[in-house]
């Protein structure tokens, strides 16, 4: 009765665990970053937590947001789909470590009722985010999809309103296949859009509801939130000409000819390969490497491990590309820079 008493009046942040009747307060950790790979990380957080050393708190804000909070020290760790420049890397006097921690495609959403399957060639979904294409029934979408009726309709571009990863790692590409995209938009974590007809939403799971819930719209998202809304996913034109659908082989194959330098930071703007899905990126965890105290950084080294071994079984089914075991072994090594 007593140990009950004791767990009710706990809060979150001393949670314990209890072995032969004595309690060791778990390591509480808090993160926040990138929404992209929000629905796995709060998988691998719930199944570490069973073990009732370690607790993490993560807030997905976006990982404009994740690299602010990192560079004033309110978390332990963040989290970017865009990495860190070196300019804030150097605000940071402890140093710092980047992760590369799981990865995952940003693939095109659509809502047309009835049209479960459309291509959309490279000059195509770059000229509906320059706004230049504004209609579904437009020439260049009616010619690459032949027998598919297609409305009419004013085309309504849905975007990202925060700073985001996941609009970094799509602007690159957009910027990497179209010269007059990289000039009039370029590539960043907030850009200045052109389309005339736009709608802006909070995160990755903002841009997916606004697009499920706006009959003729388009935006760019997270392959697992697009599952999670069952929205259709447009399939893309690559870089060797053919037309990918989102899923696991094709995220596969675009990692598989990126080589992590050793600042663990690549970006696959424009993979090569017939079946590599054109719009891959990896996601970061960041990391402080002289930390406020060896328990911290050993809960966190510990994070790290479980993400890389038990938390990569699960990334096909939450709609992520695992690590390829090559990455993985860097990673470990380099997790050893937390201290």
């Amino acid at each position: 009765m007593k140990i009950k008493a004791l767990l009710k009046s706990m809060a979150v942040a001393s949670v314990c665990t209890f072995v032969a009747g004595t309690a060791f307060a778990a390591t509480t950790l808090t993160g926040s970053g990138a929404s992209f790979p929000g629905p796995i990380y709060q998988e691998w957080f719930k199944d570490l937590a069973k073990g009732g050393e370690i607790v993490v708190n993560y807030q997905s804000v976006g990982s404009g947001t994740g690299i602010k909070n990192f560079i004033a020290h309110t978390v332990d760790f963040g989290a970017s789909d865009a990495a860190m420049k070196d300019t804030e890397i150097a605000q940071v006097p402890e140093g710092v470590q980047l992760l590369p921690m799981t990865a995952g495609e940003i693939v095109i959403i659509y809502n047309l009722e009835g049209i479960e399957s459309l291509k959309l060639p490279r000059d195509v979904y770059t000229d509906i985010f320059l706004g230049t294409i504004t209609k579904w029934n437009d020439e260049k979408i009616v010619a690459a999809n032949p027998g598919v009726a297609l409305p009419d309709m004013p085309i309504t571009v849905v975007v990202r309103s925060d700073g985001s990863g996941t609009t970094y790692n799509f602007t690159g590409h957009l910027s990497a296949i179209s010269p007059e995209f990289k000039e009039k938009v370029g590539q960043d974590k907030t850009v200045q859009w052109t389309p005339a007809n736009m709608v802006k939403a909070k995160k990755n799971d903002g841009v997916s509801s606004t697009v499920r819930q706006t009959p003729g719209s388009i935006g760019y998202t997270e392959y697992g939130f697009a599952q999670l809304n069952h929205l259709p996913m447009a399939a893309l034109q690559n870089k060797d000409g053919k037309f990918v659908a989102p899923g696991p082989e094709g995220g596969a194959a675009a990692l598989a000819n990126a080589v992590l330098p050793e600042n663990m930071i690549v970006f696959i703007t424009d993979p090569e390969g017939e079946t590599s899905y054109p719009i891959v990126t990896y996601t970061w965890m960041l990391f402080y490497k002289q930390n406020k105290d060896a328990q911290t950084a050993e809960a966190l080294r510990k994070m790290v491990e479980y993400g890389i071994t038990e938390g990569q079984k699960i990334a096909d089914k939450a709609g992520y590309i695992p690590l390829p075991e090559s990455v993985v072994e860097k990673v470990r090594a380099a997790s050893m820079n937390i201290k």
